[in-house]
């Protein structure tokens, strides 16, 4: 694998901005381009990875993965580099590549080294990265330095899902090598800031035995009560919401699944209430609300993270995991208005309900028995919602056993069609 000549790639590739600097999300729509390393950084990255694999054929096929766009988003925090990564079954895996991050005696050594030279911080700034302060403190990896892991059954160094994250992490350094540097510890902002006060120091010590005085202001005149100028605006709202932190997990503390999540629900209500000025969930119920903050998260409950969730949400609510994976259906269905339909029967008017069985019938479909807002057949039922839209259900030949399935329509017969081709 040859690195491409010449200085880094220029694209649309944008990382999520975040209010601590330590955590960059890229959407799967920003990981597309060139598959192999266009920079020497970027050919360094894979080559460090490659030369400690077992098994070329995984790292061939984790290759394809990652050019067939089987990566989903990627965030990198100080030491980690995770994504869901789509294989050959339906649900995706979650890969991740670690990497030791430096010490602050290195992080200062390899400061000094760029602030020392000016065409070092142009290059940075140009997002390149010198080969000189590359080797100051040891920023890339060497083999045995990046250690891959995944939730997948393949007991191969590396998988081939590590191995996609791996290659296409490398087309995220082409981009933009900052993102090397939140990998060994330190984000942009952190960085740069820190270079600039070098920078400023040596300035201040270049200039003192010709610095004027800096003119003042008296304390007076600061705080005389006349004339002072109007407050400035209100600063707008961000974009959106910010990212939480990466939380370490330690004997003893918070489970740090639960923590990020919490975190990212408490961001995203805060920024609508600023934007919008009300809270979406206000006036949810406890139990309404485990129920959206279950179907909020992938994995349906089949990860052993999702499934300690599901255990916890349950257990806090007096519900079974069970009630509360039906109730997780019902709200992916139509959010709170689908579980009210759930958990609610209810005696509707005359009308849309009674019209309901001769449409199912010159549809063709069997008989359905009608029972308050339900009409039921083997393995299919219908619920009329108070919305008057109609909501599929399943459930095993023989049981009574209900579970929402398909999209809400204000036609019965569209209602079951997804159903029926399943």
């Amino acid at each position: 694998m040859t690195p491409r000549p010449g200085g880094p790639r220029r694209s649309a590739l944008r990382a999520h901005p975040s209010h601590d600097d330590l955590r960059r999300t890229f959407s799967a729509a920003e990981l597309a381009g060139d598959l192999p390393p266009a920079t020497w950084w970027g050919h360094a990255w894979v080559e460090a990875l490659e030369d400690t694999a077992l098994d070329p054929a995984r790292l061939e096929r984790g290759r394809g993965y990652a050019g067939r766009g089987n990566v989903a988003s990627i965030t990198v925090t100080p030491g980690r580099v995770t994504a869901y990564v789509q294989g050959s079954r339906a649900r995706p895996y979650r890969a991740e590549i670690r990497m030791r991050t430096l010490g602050d005696d290195e992080w200062e050594e390899l400061l000094d080294a760029a602030a020392a030279r000016p065409d070092h911080i142009a290059a940075l700034l140009d997002k390149d990265v010198p080969h000189t302060l590359a080797a100051a403190a040891d920023l890339l990896p060497a083999p045995g330095d990046l250690v891959p892991d995944c939730s997948c059954p393949d007991d191969g160094y590396p998988c081939k899902h590590a191995a996609a994250l791996c290659y296409r992490t490398a087309a995220i350094l082409d981009e933009d090598p900052f993102v090397l540097f939140l990998m060994r510890g330190r984000g942009e902002r952190e960085i740069l800031s820190a270079l600039a006060r070098r920078n400023a120091g040596r300035s201040v010590a270049e200039r003192a035995p010709s610095a004027a005085p800096t003119p003042g202001v008296s304390a007076r005149d600061a705080v005389r009560t006349a004339g002072r100028p109007p407050l400035p605006p209100p600063f707008q709202p961000p974009a959106r919401p910010g990212r939480p932190p990466a939380y370490p997990g330690a004997p003893g503390a918070p489970d740090p699944f639960a923590l990020d999540l919490l975190a990212t629900e408490a961001a995203a209500r805060a920024h609508a209430l600023l934007t919008t000025g009300t809270d979406p969930v206000a006036g949810l119920t406890p139990w309404q609300d485990a129920v959206r903050l279950a179907a909020a998260h992938p994995g349906s409950g089949l990860t052993a993270s999702t499934r300690a969730l599901y255990r916890d949400l349950a257990a806090a609510t007096d519900r079974t995991p069970t009630d509360l994976a039906r109730a997780v259906a019902a709200w992916r269905q139509g959010g709170e208005s689908a579980l009210r339909v759930l958990e609610e029967p209810w005696d509707p008017p005359a009308g849309p309900f009674d019209r309901a069985r001769p449409a199912l019938a010159a549809a063709g479909l069997p008989p359905f028995r009608p029972w308050r807002n339900q009409l039921s057949a083997p393995a299919l039922q219908l619920r009329l919602g108070r919305d008057g839209l109609w909501y599929g259900y399943e459930s095993d030949p023989g049981r009574e056993d209900w579970w929402p399935r398909g999209s809400p329509d204000a036609d019965p017969v569209g209602a079951l069609t997804t159903l029926m081709a399943r």
